[in-house]
């Protein structure tokens, strides 16, 4: 029996549709996985079915929900269902927790909104359900503010949220695109092992994620149904251009093309980096600790690990965006020094770097002519206008945007123009080595697809050296030469891309490596292979820094830190590399 029927649903805003005609069905206890590329009108559609669309979107159709139409009802209505019977786990969890609630308040407000607990019986419900979602130390968390937390952390107390009232229907919203491979393996395992009868509908734009998950599959394209059925069926034979664009375009962590070894010269070389900070209460907290690493001319270096391993920190280090502790950066023969504003214009210019968030990294007052102009008025203002406009329009071109973006400005902009925006600016300079900190994952599919051919082709075409900083391993295996893994500020692991991936020295990077999800559904998904948390940068581990949640840790581990060394052309930092290459 189906527990939700969609039909002919239409949402509005003035005349323009974005969701248009679609009908679908969710059965009790069914997974389903709602798919396709952002802004094909996923959210939309589940923000429709509880009702939390703004005021000036019009719905029409029908959404019946166990039998009751709930499509444009009264919200007395909808407040009686939302969390009991239907509940939502958001994309940012940042934003849906309310900043100035403690956890514990808000779990305890639905369970005594909706009558379902009282005074400590709602308190031990909730601090129940904050152990049963794995967060440690629930009774310290109960009274912990959402900024408290870290992002896997907070996703779990949203997750409780949305199933303390134990829902019939319980709707994830790319629950988990912000989150590490690893944390978003725990969270997904989460999902299957806590969702007992609930149904599930989980909206994502990543095929891994429902590959092994889904029982089945609904593909979206601009607003539309284009194509649903069995997951297995849907991969095997897929009728859409749409679902066959979406399959094309899925990086895989198992095979295609790894780049050789690059054998360029050294164009930069990073000694003994450190990176320290302090906290609120003036306690160090060492955020990169003795970072050895080179870039070879026209060679792509990812640089991978946790949110906290010290990636960012490194990057901007050596750009001079924050003063390094100790160490030293080196480019072509010349010492890289000081704040990066006192630095050589040229060495301004050789080094470009790309932010992960292209919103927050673009001027909103100005439009994308005068953005990715604005390098050429700084380092060439001999040029006329006339010539940096031609370059400007040239480099738009190279990055999928044509003329008609000049003019507009980034609120104009989707989350993927802008990240092109961004690349554009960071191009038209002609720089010998770009940074890219996570530069593609605002995108998906064919645009993602894109980019990284546009750095492949501007590699090929000038010997531009990238820095690429992921958390999308898949992503790292079909752009990168080499590559370096972080933990917690330590580099464990540099390796060929070919070696690393085939036979992973150190067990975290096995960790990572298994923890990638895999967009076929005859390939079985892994348990999370990796649980908890990364420790806290001002209370780092003894010995290894990644024995706590190490399956082969022992002793030695513990109580000696490993150095990194060389092991059949790898280097790593684990005092067990030779045993655990011989372990399956």
């Amino acid at each position: 029996m189906s527990l939700l029927e969609v039909n002919n649903l239409r949402i509005c805003y003035g005349d323009t549709a974005v969701v248009d005609d679609v009908s679908f069905v969710v059965r009790r206890s069914e997974s389903v996985g709602l798919v396709g590329e952002s802004g094909c009108g996923k959210s939309q559609t589940a923000l429709a079915l509880l009702g939390l669309l703004p005021r000036d979107a019009s719905v029409s159709g029908s959404i019946r929900f166990d039998g009751a139409e709930i499509a444009n009802t009264s919200q007395r209505q909808l407040d009686e269902i939302r969390a009991t019977r239907i509940s939502i786990v958001f994309q940012d969890p940042m934003q849906a927790l309310n900043p100035y609630l403690r956890i514990g308040q808000q779990l305890r407000q639905i369970l005594l909104q909706h009558n379902l607990a009282r005074g400590t019986d709602a308190d031990e419900k909730v601090i129940a359900m904050l152990a049963r979602v794995g967060l440690p130390d629930p009774k310290q968390q109960f009274h912990a503010y959402p900024h408290q937390l870290s992002g896997g952390m907070r996703q779990r107390a949203m997750i409780a949220s949305a199933l303390i009232a134990r829902p019939d229907l319980l709707i994830a919203d790319e629950p988990t695109t912000a989150l590490d491979v690893t944390v978003q393996a725990q969270i997904l395992e989460l999902l299957e092992e806590l969702r007992d009868d609930t149904a599930l509908l989980l909206i994502t734009h990543d095929l891994g994620i429902v590959a092994g998950r889904c029982e089945r599959l609904l593909v979206f394209e601009a607003g539309k149904l284009v194509e649903s059925g069995p997951t297995g069926a849907m991969f095997a034979a897929p009728a859409s251009d749409s679902m066959k664009r979406l399959l094309k375009f899925a990086p895989r962590i198992d095979r295609g093309a790894i780049l050789p070894p690059a054998e360029g010269k050294t164009v930069l070389s990073v000694e003994g980096a450190s990176v320290s900070y302090r906290d609120a209460s003036h306690r160090e907290l060492r955020a990169v600790l003795d970072v050895t690493l080179s870039l070879r001319q026209a060679e792509t270096l990812a640089i991978v690990g946790e949110s906290g391993s010290g990636k960012t920190s490194l990057v901007r280090a050596l750009l001079g965006l924050i003063p390094m502790h100790a160490g030293r950066v080196v480019y072509a023969g010349q010492l890289l020094e000081g704040a990066v504003q006192t630095r050589a214009a040229a060495q301004r210019r050789d080094l470009q770097l790309v932010f992960q968030d292209p919103v927050s990294a673009l001027n909103p007052q100005m439009r994308v002519q005068s953005i990715v102009s604005e390098p050429l008025r700084v380092h060439a203002g001999e040029q006329t206008a006339q010539v940096r406009l031609a370059r400007v329009v040239a480099i738009l071109k190279k990055v999928g945007l044509n003329e008609s973006f000049l003019h507009r400005f980034p609120h104009q902009l989707s989350g993927g123009q802008a990240q092109r925006v961004a690349i554009a600016r960071s191009l038209i300079l002609e720089p010998k080595i770009l940074i890219c900190d996570e530069a593609v994952a605002a995108l998906d599919g064919s645009a993602r697809d894109q980019v990284l051919e546009l750095l492949r082709a501007v590699q090929r075409e000038s010997g531009l050296s990238i820095i690429f900083i992921s958390h999308d391993l898949a992503v790292v295996r079909s752009i990168s030469h080499r590559v370096a893994v972080l933990y917690l500020g330590r580099l464990l692991e540099v390796a060929d891309t070919a070696l690393l991936f085939s036979e992973p020295r150190h067990p975290y990077t096995r960790a990572l490596l298994d923890a990638s999800p895999v967009p076929d559904p005859l390939v079985p998904t892994h348990a999370a292979p990796i649980k908890g948390e990364v420790p806290s940068l001002l209370s780092p581990p003894s010995g290894c820094v990644f024995h706590p949640r190490c399956k082969f840790a022992d002793g030695v581990c513990s109580d000696k830190r490993p150095l990194l060394r060389e092991i059949a052309g790898v280097r790593v930092a684990c005092h067990h590399a030779e045993v655990l290459l011989k372990h399956p």
